[in-house]
């Protein structure tokens, strides 16, 4: 049986914060292999216009941004990769990962690895927000991205938690009215974020209220509701439906080695850096940032993330 390869920088991960840090390790000749995952290209390629990234200044959808920045990876020789690893073993000097199932698993050792298996963001399910989401027709998970689109319109978000307050909250200074869907007869929301909703004379909360259907063929029309105490079904008038009830991080396969908080992300074992408690293991991306989440941010983190690997390396003599 052949010894199993050994790479200098293996990114799990080809979200903006996976393609990034590829850019800036193959850039340094560390010679990254990327593994694209279960998902190639992450959230963004469920996105259709991507508007607040620097350097669009037209916008660019989000599949084709991710092929740029593949592109981009690829012309300095990074290795791309199709297979998502499903079990790493960091417990020694060399970082042990597998890609694939079974017998047919295929064996790495790295030097550095670097985490960008992002977040997914969670769905109601429902048959009519998954086609409207995913033909970019008004369904989504995230209100700083999207929410522009919708100004001066009526829109509805579905939460009960902080991040709901806050994006029904940034939506309300765009859109004319926004109403909040709350499944019990409270907010799980801490008691601040609540207020700064209820201050706002155009967020409407209505408790007890869950959504049986998001109307429309080609975009959002509206969105049909239950009252689950009375039984009480009721359309709203919408363009924009926006789902708030949280991300999972994709991080299960690390839970073993790498410090996680109690939702799953990646603890930031030394703030302003990309390193993680296992020595040659870095963060990237939404994997670890449960507060901005934009492409942007994302980006950055695999830039720091490269960074912090090619100096763990030069200063092992490695690199």
């Amino acid at each position: 049986m052949s010894e199993p390869e050994l790479i200098n920088c293996l990114i799990i991960g080809s979200g903006p914060s996976g393609f990034t840090a590829a850019i800036y390790a193959a850039r340094a000749d560390m010679k990254p292999v990327l593994y694209q995952g279960s998902q190639p290209g992450g959230q963004l390629m469920e996105t259709t216009e991507v508007d607040n990234f620097p350097g669009y200044p037209e916008g660019i959808n989000g599949p084709q941004m991710m092929m740029d920045l593949e592109n981009q990876a690829k012309r300095f020789d990074t290795d791309v990769r199709s297979g998502w690893v499903t079990k790493v073993d960091f417990s020694g000097e060399v970082h042990k990962v597998w890609v694939g199932e079974g017998d047919k698993a295929l064996e790495l050792h790295a030097k550095t690895v670097i985490i960008s298996t992002g977040a997914s963001a969670k769905w109601l399910g429902l048959e009519s927000e998954i086609r409207l989401r995913d033909i970019g027709g008004g369904v989504s998970a995230c209100a700083v991205c999207d929410g522009f689109f919708y100004r001066g319109q009526d829109v509805v978000i579905v939460g009960a938690g902080d991040s709901a307050c806050e994006e029904a909250s940034y939506l309300a200074k765009l859109c004319n009215k926004v109403t909040m869907l709350v499944r019990r007869d409270e907010m799980r929301a801490s008691k601040a974020m609540q207020h700064r909703v209820n201050d706002l004379e155009n967020i409407e909360v209505l408790y007890n209220t869950e959504t049986l259907e998001v109307l429309g063929e080609e975009a959002v029309e509206g969105v049909k509701v239950k009252n689950n105490q009375t039984g009480e079904e009721t359309v709203l008038t919408a363009t924009g439906f926006f789902v708030a009830i949280g991300h999972t991080p994709n991080t299960a396969i690390f839970k073993d080695y790498i410090e996680l908080d109690a939702q799953g992300y990646i603890v930031q074992t030394k703030p302003g850096t990309s390193i993680t408690n296992v020595e040659g293991v870095f963060w990237s991306g939404d994997c670890a940032d449960k507060i901005y989440r934009q492409a942007v941010t994302a980006a950055g983190s695999g830039c720091m993330a490269a960074l912090d690997a090619e100096r763990y390396l030069a200063a092992k003599g490695e690199h």
